[in-house]
């Protein structure tokens, strides 16, 4: 829910509630969630902040992250700290930033070199690993699904996460995958129009990797309840189909995406040269290199799993770091 505001617009904060901000620093979206949070858990939302950093640019063959993706990524949390200071100064109290690095920084063996960039900038940046984003990712979005049992895939730059489970009950199986959309389009695709032979061996690797993982799942009866997507690529889906000149998170949340018409979009854009892929309604410019390799692994866990539609959450690892309560 959003923060309640009085009548001149000003944020009003809930008898007890806590400034708090989540940052989520992924292989290609650097992300931050204000919010409030009371003594019962309950989260009113202030502002959600984004900027498409590549930090993982070469990290699937290089292992190291490049001095420029990490200095873009450093510029964009002295940004987002920016816009934090004026809540702060609003609401008269500081906030408990907590942040989080995934798959590009934990892949790196210079990950420290971002840790301490963003020391610089005041940030503790904690690189976790993918069974905790994995958890983390599940935890953001079972709040929204009370009761329901739902399977989750969290598809990043460098990695996918898929977390199956009932919500409000606990993580019944969760795996995470060296698959993203980043990784698959330097390591097969390209960024421009997609060769059919390339897409098929992704496809292949995707497959290799991941069905037998989906084959244990629908044995369990894991598969039977809501196929849920979320982060970049799963919100992108939505805006580029309803053709969204400005993102609407609100139309975005809760969204169902069926299979049909994800093909429909694979295919439109991967026949398309990356000049024309940027000038998609809908499609953040930075995101085009990448988005037919997200689309591509959507398509592969959609069969993997039998399943003829998803669900689109805003709700993921931003809500979970905020709300962790072991995560200090």
């Amino acid at each position: 829910m959003l923060a309640p505001v009085d009548e001149n617009g000003r944020i009003v904060a809930p008898d007890g509630a806590r400034l708090r901000a989540s940052i989520d620093i992924g292989t290609v979206t650097c992300r931050m969630l204000v919010a409030l949070v009371d003594d019962r858990g309950a989260l009113y939302e202030i502002e959600r902040l984004y900027r498409i950093t590549n930090l993982g640019e070469g990290v699937d063959t290089s292992k190291a992250l490049l001095p420029e993706a990490i200095e873009r990524v450093r510029c964009a949390i002295a940004s987002f700290k920016s816009q934090l200071a004026r809540y702060e100064r609003d609401l008269g109290c500081k906030a408990d930033i907590r942040a989080v690095a995934t798959s590009a920084a934990r892949d790196a063996r210079n990950g420290s070199d971002l840790v301490r960039a963003l020391a610089g900038e005041g940030v503790d940046l904690r690189i976790i690993s993918g069974d905790r984003e994995a958890s983390l990712s599940f935890s953001g979005v079972s709040r929204e699904f009370p009761g329901q049992s739902i399977a989750v895939i969290d598809i990043g730059g460098g990695s996918t996460e898929v977390v199956a489970g009932r919500a409000g009950g606990g993580i019944a199986r969760a795996r995470s995958f060296d698959i993203g959309c980043r990784r698959a389009t330097e390591k097969l695709l390209g960024e421009g129009r997609i060769d059919p032979a390339d897409e098929a061996r992704l496809r292949q690797w995707i497959r290799s990797e991941m069905e037998p993982h989906f084959k244990q799942l629908g044995e369990a009866g894991l598969l039977d309840g809501r196929l849920v997507g979320v982060a970049g690529t799963a919100t992108t889906i939505v805006s580029v189909r309803d053709r969204m000149e400005s993102y609407d998170c609100t139309k975005v949340h809760g969204a169902v995406v069926t299979r049909e018409q994800l093909g429909d979009q694979r295919l439109m854009l991967a026949d398309m040269p990356l000049e024309e892929r940027q000038r998609v309604v809908g499609l953040d410019p930075k995101r085009a290199a990448v988005i037919v390799s997200g689309l591509v692994i959507m398509e592969e866990v959609m069969d993997m799993a039998r399943i003829g539609e998803f669900t689109v959450s805003e709700s993921d690892i931003l809500q979970g770091v905020i709300l962790a309560v072991d995560f200090d």
